[in-house]
């Protein structure tokens, strides 16, 4: 795992500050929280603004938080079951209506932005998001009603942060913010490096 380096201190704190804990404290949400980080989510740029994505969510203690859980995968069910959210994220892979209707290529990529957002936002809140993509899929796409020409992206567990002891014992020593590989290593001037 790539370790923290200095930042460059003209990138905004809160993307530097924002990361991906298991440990939540099992609290509440609030309604106006949750739509708030939705909404935030909702404001991502998107091709053609088609604005591809569905957010489906349960609350902790709604009648879908059980449901909802069962569709992940068991560990990530040992932590997720303390969230105060769990949100799937589904995209739309078509574009158009009736005869123009095509292919959205950038579908993904464009719920990936609305993830991005919702993360930042939930940070700015108080909150964390951390995505998963360890989920029963075929499962879910049935428990979830998707239809065949939607995709679902992936899952995000959003609370509070709660003490690493909340954590299965192999976890804890990991609750930490993880690093980022150094900028000469994901950006290249011209064509893509041959080794």
């Amino acid at each position: 795992m790539p370790e923290r380096h200095q930042v460059n201190p003209r990138v905004i704190p809160l993307i530097t500050e924002r990361w991906s804990p298991r440990s939540f404290d099992a609290s509440e949400i609030s309604q106006s929280d949750l739509d708030v980080i939705l909404e935030a989510a909702g404001w991502a740029p998107s091709a053609f603004n088609i604005q591809p994505w569905t957010f489906l969510y349960a609350r902790r203690g709604d009648a879908n938080w059980d449901r909802f859980m069962s569709l992940l995968v068991d560990f990530n069910q040992s932590w997720a079951k303390h969230a105060s959210l769990l949100v799937f994220i589904v995209s739309n892979r078509m574009q158009g209506q009736g005869e123009k209707r095509s292919e959205n290529y950038s579908h993904g990529f464009d719920a990936g932005a609305a993830w991005a957002q919702m993360a930042l936002q939930a940070t700015a809140m108080g909150y964390h998001a951390h995505g998963m993509t360890g989920i029963h899929v075929d499962k879910a796409i049935a428990e979830l009603g998707i239809p065949e020409d939607h995709r679902l992206e992936a899952a995000v567990a959003i609370g509070r942060r709660g003490p690493a002891e909340n954590l299965p014992e192999g976890l804890r020593e990991r609750e930490a913010p993880s690093g980022r590989k150094e900028l000469g290593e994901i950006a290249v001037a011209g064509n893509f490096p041959t080794s």
